[in-house]
Order: structure tokens, then C-alpha cells, then sequence
């Protein structure tokens, strides 16, 4: 993007499905989607998530989350025992005892997720049917659904979709004759709040959210309902809402100044709102962003980056990184491509750019050694190895758990990638 803030014309717009996708079958290196759940039990509020794991479950979620011990935490784990995995005692008894404990502990709880691992996926603990069958017990006090986090079945951040589609189906209808526009995928309080000032000046409303705060305030959802997705791992999530009437607005996600642009823009287009109008709502937020993002774009323009598979985030973050900072794509990879939720972003990718589906752990570590790129975004397991070979990486986690979305933190967005460039830069001189 040059300075006046006018995008070039993407490379691959005429044809984004054109754009070759190398798919690979191997060892993969990611984290699982109980993961979600460090972020989830923070944005809704009355919501308790219970996992039926194993002593390793509660160990990733202990560590991931950082919960300091004398906090009150909105997370546990009901530890399966080697007499359960091998059949010996009775699961359901065990977590009707755990469930009804915990909810006379903590009657602040709204709804009580319970969430399957890779234990109790192995043994085929039902936990549909348990959480049916726990509901009913509760007469209606709290309400109690299953998702699945399993290493098995998600991926890093498919927890949350998983999550969301349960929810889905807990939606009160939209009355008919009525519309509204539901953003789904996970933000951050404040981006939240950022956008609702956006659709207000936009004249678009009601705006819903899902997640919503509380769990207890579930949004609408019918044939008025207009979906805009925030986050790019949400498409069961949205297949579930779309069987219930509503229709999804196809936009590229909002990170960096034209994510964001467009994808106010195609929400705004789906209202029918003037494009004028959208040009001079976003006109100052606009300009905020360019002279933030500037001093970043000069550290990262002509550097080259590589994304192994893990957030599912890697697709937007880099059409946004080569197109607005200047960057140059070694390799996307992403661990699974959802043509329906990513169409208008494959279309922003140069043509050039090597995407890969899947994982090949040691083919990818090849590629990475012998082309050596500036940075390399990965996971926390991959990090530390691929630094103790003098490689340059950026953990994929970090951009989950920060605040990147919207014109306001697209210098924020690029500072992330610039901080250990900059790291390195100190420290070999």
C-alpha cells in the first residue's frame, strides 16, 4: 500500500481459485483446540468449561492459560483415571457426581460447557448425552452443552468453533420481518466496542456478537440475520447459522487498514448503505492507522516470512503483512483451507505465493533451513529449535491472545512482527 492510502490491484483477484495449493500429509505440530478455551472462559463471562482429560489436558490449560493460584479460575478438568480408560468404573456416574459439585460450589455459573479430549473421545464417553441428560437434572438453572477440544478431531483454534456451534443451536429465533448483523469469532472487548462506534456512524443495526459476553444474552439468528466473520476458523460455526436462515457476507478479515475496509465495506454493501458514506466514516480511523502503521512498514518492507500451519490465521495475516507492509510470502501454510470462509482473501495473495494445506513436519523444516527467511512464524514447540539454528520466529499464539483486529491495532499487528526482527537486530550487534 503506498502512502496516500490507495491498495494496488491484487495479483490474483480475477481467479483466487486458481491460486496452487500443495497439500501435505504427515507429522503435524500443533496445538490442540482445548487451547480455545484460555480465551473463551475471558470473553464469555458466565460460562464455566469443564474437560473430561486426562492430567495432561489440565496441565496445557494450567500452563497456557497462567492462572495465577489463588485466582477463581472459570476452567477445570475432571481427571479420567486408568479405572476409567480401561472400563472398570462407570464415567457418567463419576462426572454426574464432579458437575453436581462444582455447581453448588459455584452457583455464579449461567452455562457449563463440557468439553471432550483426546481420553475421553478414545473411550467414547457421550457427552451429548450427558450434558442432556445433566441439563434436565438442573430443571433449567444452568444450562450445560458439550463441544469437542480433542487433538483428535481440532486443530489450535477449531475449539472455538466447535464451542460456537454448540452454541448455535441454542439461539433464540430471529422474529420474522426483522434484521440484524451477527459477527462471529472471537474479539477483544475493546475491538469489540471499536467496531460497534463503526456500524453506529454506518447507520448498521443491531449488531450482534458471538460469543457474546454472557453466554445467558445469546443473539437472534434467522433468515434476516446477515453473518460477517471475524475470525477465519469459524466455518462450522457459520455452516450451523446458515441452515438456520442466515446468509454470510463474503469479506476479507479485518486485520490491517484494508482487511478492515473491506470488510466494514461488504457489511455496509449487504445493508445497502451508500459507499460514500463508508468513505467518510472510516476516512480519520484510516488516517490514524496509516501514520501508525508507517515506521513499521520501513522495519519490515523487503523482509521475507514463512508461516507453518497453526493458527489458521495465516492466510489474512499474510496478505496483510505483503500487501500493506511490504513483506515478501516464503510460504503459507495453513493447517486445513476453507475455500467458503477464505475466497476473498485467496484473491489478495500474489501469484506467486506457495500455499500449503497440511503438515509434513520434517518437509517443512527442510524448506525453512535451506530458504532461510527473515522470519518464521510457528508454534511454541517449533520456536526455541528453529532459534538454536540462528532462524528468526514469531510465535503464531501470541497473535490470538492479542488485541490485532480493526483500524486501531493494525500498528499493533505489525509491531508483533517487527519486535523480533528487531530483537535479533540488537542482538547481533
Amino acid at each position: 500500500m503506498s502512502g496516500d492510502g490507495v491498495f494496488p490491484e491484487a495479483p490474483g483477484a480475477a481467479g483466487c481459485n486458481e491460486l496452487p495449493v500443495q497439500r501435505e500429509r504427515g507429522q503435524r505440530h500443533v496445538f490442540c483446540g482445548l487451547a480455545g478455551i484460555v480465551w473463551l472462559h475471558r470473553k464469555i463471562q458466565d460460562a464455566f468449561f469443564l474437560v473430561i482429560g486426562s492430567r495432561t489436558c489440565a496441565h496445557l490449560l494450567q500452563s497456557a492459560a497462567g492462572v495465577m493460584i489463588f485466582a477463581e479460575p472459570r476452567f477445570a478438568t475432571a481427571v479420567l483415571q486408568d479405572r476409567d480408560l480401561a472400563g472398570m468404573a462407570d464415567c457418567n456416574e463419576e462426572l454426574d457426581r464432579v458437575v453436581a459439585e462444582l455447581l453448588a460450589r459455584r452457583p455464579d455459573i449461567g452455562t457449563l460447557f463440557l468439553v471432550g479430549s483426546c481420553p475421553s473421545e478414545v473411550i467414547k464417553l457421550d457427552l451429548e448425552t450427558a450434558a442432556e441428560r445433566l441439563s434436565e437434572a438442573q430443571q433449567g438453572r444452568v444450562r450445560i452443552l458439550a463441544y469437542t477440544g480433542s487433538g483428535i478431531e481440532t486443530t489450535f483454534t477449531q475449539g472455538e468453533d466447535t464451542c460456537l456451534t454448540a452454541l448455535a443451536e441454542q439461539m433464540p429465533d430471529l422474529p420474522a420481518g426483522e434484521r440484524s448483523l451477527l459477527v462471529v469469532g472471537s474479539l477483544a472487548d475493546i475491538v469489540e466496542d471499536q467496531f460497534n462506534r463503526l456500524f453506529e456512524e454506518l447507520g448498521i443495526g443491531p449488531v450482534h456478537y458471538l460469543p457474546p459476553r454472557s453466554a445467558a444474552e445469546l443473539p437472534p439468528v434467522g433468515s434476516g440475520t446477515l453473518l460477517l466473520a471475524a475470525q477465519p476458523f469459524v466455518g462450522e460455526t457459520a455452516a450451523a447459522l446458515i441452515k438456520r436462515g442466515a446468509t454470510l457476507i463474503k469479506a476479507p478479515y479485518p486485520f490491517g487498514i484494508e482487511g478492515t475496509r473491506a470488510w466494514l465495506g461488504a457489511a455496509a454493501d449487504a445493508w445497502g448503505i451508500d459507499p460514500a458514506r463508508v468513505d467518510a466514516v472510516t476516512a480519520a480511523p484510516i488516517a490514524r492507522a496509516e501514520r501508525g502503521l508507517a515506521r513499521y512498514r520501513e522495519q519490515l518492507e523487503g523482509k521475507r516470512i514463512a508461516f507453518l500451519p497453526d493458527s489458521q490465521l495465516e492466510i489474512p495475516l499474510g496478505r496483510f503483512l505483503h500487501r500493506e507492509c511490504g513483506m515478501q510470502l516464503v510460504e503459507i501454510g495453513v493447517p486445513y483451507l476453507d475455500r467458503r470462509m477464505m475466497a476473498s482473501e485467496l484473491g489478495l495473495l500474489p501469484r506467486d505465493a506457495r500455499l500449503t494445506e497440511g503438515q509434513d513436519l520434517e518437509r517443512q523444516l527442510d524448506r525453512i533451513r535451506e530458504e532461510r527467511p527473515d522470519l518464521t512464524v510457528c508454534g511454541l514447540g517449533l520456536a526455541n529449535p528453529l532459534e538454536a539454528e540462528d532462524l528468526t520466529t514469531k510465535w503464531s499464539i501470541e497473535l490470538i491472545f492479542t488485541p490485532v483486529h480493526g483500524f486501531d491495532q493494525a500498528a499493533d499487528l505489525a509491531e508483533l512482527f517487527a519486535r523480533p526482527l528487531n530483537r535479533r537486530r540488537r542482538l547481533a550487534i
